[in-house]
């Protein structure tokens, strides 16, 4: 198996099936998991060093944070039905608890905090939506926590791919220090199939060559990005979501197309 690709497991004590930490990736500030719960299951957490971004997938919840709290938030029972997702931000430093309502699976997305913003919600309402590209490069975006939003690192977004279209495509990179052109920023992609049983590629790939992989990503599968390039894309039949986590140094995304392909957005 590629060393960039996770796929997930059985549900442990408290629902958790994924997990990418900075130690298992190899890298300093992306982390990563999902936990699947049954109606009426709980877990409680920690942020310690580390802000998070809990993403509701699908399902209703009750989360909880010290003085916070936030009861029957989500509304999509699918991530393809496509209503923008209910998320939560919390910083460093607190304790925090989500209930099912429903049967639910939540993405718990982190980087590295600072303590200077407040947990907060983040409904529907406060998600930016727009479409990419066009023709078969076409793609919507759904950007739950975007630079222009208060945090410390993180940067997280869902995007849907249609049906034999290609995404973060022509490829981009962002792993130079090198603003106001070039951001360095690790990445996760936490892919989902509609319907579940198909799949797509994902390729990462530097220059020079020295990191090149291709998978065949399934559903529910999440590939890790240290570096590099990073298209991806799906078959006739099947449409492509994933949830996109980003972070690094300096909270700015800023990337590069491959020179190869970049004439592509140049016609």
């Amino acid at each position: 198996m590629t060393s960039l690709l996770v796929r997930p497991q059985q549900p442990d004590d408290q629902g958790k099936i994924l997990e990418v930490t900075p130690e298992s990736a190899g890298w300093e500030h992306v982390g990563f998991r999902v936990h699947r719960l049954e109606k009426g299951q709980s877990f409680e957490s920690h942020t310690g060093s580390r802000e998070h971004c809990l993403v509701l997938l699908s399902g209703k919840a009750n989360v909880a944070s010290g003085d916070y709290r936030w009861d029957s938030i989500g509304e999509r029972m699918d991530v393809f039905e496509k209503i923008p997702a209910y998320s939560v931000y919390l910083p460093d430093g607190v304790s925090y608890s989500v209930e099912a309502l429903t049967d639910l699976d939540v993405a718990v997305c982190s980087a590295p905090g600072h303590g200077t913003h407040q947990p907060r919600l983040i409904g529907p309402d406060d998600v930016k939506r727009a479409t990419r590209g066009t023709g078969s490069n076409t793609r919507h975006i759904q950007d739950i926590l975007p630079e222009t939003e208060p945090a410390d690192s993180l940067l997280v977004v869902e995007v849907y791919t249609p049906s034999g279209n290609w995404s973060s495509y022509p490829p981009h990179k962002h792993d130079v220090d090198n603003l106001p052109y070039e951001s360095i920023l690790e990445e996760t992609y936490y892919h989902r199939l509609n319907p579940s049983q198909g799949f797509a590629f994902q390729r990462v790939y530097t220059d020079d060559r020295s990191l090149d992989e291709t998978m065949a990503v399934e559903n529910g599968d999440c590939v890790m990005v240290p570096r590099g390039y990073h298209p991806a894309g799906v078959p006739h039949g099947y449409e492509l979501y994933y949830l996109n986590v980003m972070a690094g140094p300096k909270r700015e995304w800023k990337f590069q197309n491959d020179p190869a392909h970049e004439w592509i957005v140049k016609q």
